[in-house]
Order: C-alpha cells, then sequence, then structure tokens
C-alpha cells in the first residue's frame, strides 16, 4: 500500500503518521525505507518523534518504537494508549469490534491484583475489592464483581460487562464512567451493562 506512513517536519517534533487501513507489515517496510531517509535530516539533531494515525497493539508498538531507536536514538512518543492501564489512555478511539479475541482465567483475583487484555475477558471466578479487570472489548465475570471493571478501553461503546454478582461502586465501559451508590441501588445478580444513548445502564 502506498502512502501508508507520511512524515512531517515540525518546528519541534517530527510526526510520524500511519495510515488506518494499512497493515502493520507494511507500515513496517515502509517505516525501514522513510527511516534511512529521515536519517540523513538527523546529525546533532535531537528533535523527538511523534507516532500518531493508527491504533496499535501493544506488541506493534515495542516494534514500532524498536525499529525508530535502532535507526534514529531520540526520545519517541504516541499519540494513542501504550498500555490498557486507566492512567495511560490519553485518547479514546471509536471502532467497530467484529471478532475479537477472548482471554480466560480461572480463578478468583484478589485485591491489588490487575488482569488486561486486547481482547475480551471471561473471569471463571470472582473480582474481589481492590482488584481491576479491563478489556479492550467485554468482560465476563461469572462469579461476583467486587473490584473496578473497565471494558471498552481503547472507545468500542458496543462493549459490556457482565456479572453473576455486580456489588462494586464504579464501572466503566469505553470513555464512559458509572459511580453506583451502594446505599441506593440493591446489588444486581446476572447484571448485563451496556451503554444506552450514551449511558451506562444495568440490567
Amino acid at each position: 500500500m502506498k502512502n501508508c506512513v507520511s512524515i512531517n517536519l515540525k518546528k519541534d517534533q517530527i510526526v510520524i503518521k500511519l495510515s488506518d487501513e494499512a497493515s502493520h507489515i507494511e507500515i513496517i517496510e515502509a517505516l525501514k525505507k522513510k527511516l534511512t531517509e529521515l536519517k540523513k535530516l538527523y546529525k546533532e539533531e535531537t528533535t523527538p518523534i511523534m507516532v500518531t494515525g493508527k491504533i496499535l497493539k501493544n506488541k506493534e508498538i515495542d516494534e514500532i518504537q524498536e525499529l525508530i531507536k535502532s535507526k534514529i536514538d531520540v526520545e519517541i512518543d504516541f499519540d494513542m494508549p501504550k498500555s490498557l492501564g486507566l492512567h495511560s489512555i490519553k485518547k479514546t478511539f471509536e471502532r467497530e469490534i467484529a471478532i475479537s479475541e477472548t482471554k480466560f482465567h480461572r480463578g478468583s483475583l484478589r485485591s491489588g491484583q490487575k488482569m488486561e487484555s486486547e481482547g475480551s475477558l471471561v473471569i471463571i471466578g470472582d473480582v474481589n475489592s481492590g482488584a481491576e479487570v479491563m478489556a479492550s472489548d467485554h468482560i465476563i465475570v461469572l462469579g461476583a464483581l467486587r473490584g473496578l471493571a473497565h471494558a471498552g478501553a481503547k472507545g468500542n461503546k458496543q462493549a459490556i460487562i457482565a456479572a453473576g454478582l455486580l456489588d462494586t461502586v464504579q464501572i466503566r465501559i469505553a470513555n464512559m464512567v458509572k459511580e453506583i451508590d451502594r446505599d441506593e441501588e440493591p446489588m444486581h445478580k446476572q447484571a448485563y451493562v451496556s451503554i444506552d444513548k450514551d449511558n451506562i445502564i444495568i440490567d
């Protein structure tokens, strides 16, 4: 694919834009060629590089970062989530999810434990208070959900959270957050949580 990587020189940084429609292999091949040209501009320069455009998986980000570093040793930043962590999401992306990889975890998560998935996540057990689960797509907890759950963490508003027992104070889907007042709202059995008209609904 032509023009799957474009480079713009700005005053304080160099912006490398990746095409949404290009495959990861096409991007890597194009980057190798572009970086050879870009390296000629760098002599004693330390201008940082910003990579933007396509939503990348963590391993793709690592590969692109290593490739750039191997040619040009400067600071590199990505204008996209570097991980699924709640505090590292800089930008919300909306995308349609057709097929989702599912990660299964057998056993309960204790306080302080954290689990993430690039696809959907199924916990065969409980998510206890103080534990955290996060997925790009759906989260299913067969036991009790008492900890923090964030589905659709990269912007998928079609994502759902389902739990055998919902007993948590906060749930998140995409960029939406719902606080649950334990005094006002009863515990939900067989809970199904989704977004309807920009509101998080518990059924």
